[in-house]
């Protein structure tokens, strides 16, 4: 069987590395209450700046920065189709990264474990797609919405309008941010080219990378400052 040409290092590998995609997806989504992550952090800005939004008369600044998040969604999912082009030609002429693997490992791999591997990349890379895709339309809905506030404060829908834009906000940066793990990710699977041991190597590095800028970076310290 052609599955047989991979070990169980090879499954534990890829195994750890689909657990940990979920396990960090979900501790960033949901950490702990008294150790918030910064995409926890920075959901409450959003919800506040749009009860803020309400008290502008002037919103030119707000439609500005909703079309910087839209612009950079749509990069990404531009960047992510060229990417899974890129991958879907190489897993059809294996024979270059066959060679660059060689020279890494000195062993010679089938060219059926080498596809293999680059699927696993693709895999992350589509999913990236996908979520900056559907980011980039909740942030249309969320644009639809703002626009729909009055400019009157007092005007009984105000209020409600713009939490209705905060809470689409905020879903449409957690399909961004998914989208950029699932890249990070898609750079650790790479590493399997190199063997297993790479790979769950890459997958820790990220975890560590992704853990740290989650909750011991500077921008959370600076979004946990109190106003003195």
């Amino acid at each position: 069987m052609l599955i047989a040409q991979f070990s169980r290092l090879d499954a534990a590998a890829v195994l750890t590395t689909l657990l940990a995609w979920f396990a960090t997806t979900h501790l960033i989504e949901n950490p702990p209450k008294n150790r918030p992550s910064v995409s926890r952090l920075m959901a409450f800005y959003r919800q506040e700046w749009m009860v803020h939004y309400v008290e502008r008369n002037v919103r030119v600044f707000d439609a500005q920065i909703m079309g910087n998040l839209r612009q950079s969604t749509a990069f990404f999912a531009s960047s992510s189709m060229i990417a899974i082009g890129g991958l879907v030609a190489l897993i059809g002429n294996t024979d270059q990264i066959a060679g660059v693997t060689k020279d890494l490992t000195q062993t010679a791999e089938p060219e059926f474990v080498l596809e293999l591997k680059l699927v696993l990349i693709l895999v992350f890379i589509g999913n990236a797609f996908l979520k900056f895709v559907w980011s980039h339309r909740l942030f249309g809905y969320c644009a639809v919405l703002m626009a729909a506030v009055p400019n009157d404060a007092n005007h009984p829908a105000a209020l409600s309008r713009a939490q209705k834009a905060g809470a689409i906000n905020i879903t449409a940066s957690r399909s961004f941010n998914r989208g950029i793990r699932a890249i990070y990710f898609g750079l650790a699977a790479a590493a399997w080219l190199l063997g297993p041991i790479m790979l769950m190597l890459g997958v820790c590095v990220t975890v560590i990378v992704l853990g740290r800028r989650e909750f011991a970076s500077q921008s959370r310290a600076v979004l946990l400052q109190e106003p003195r």
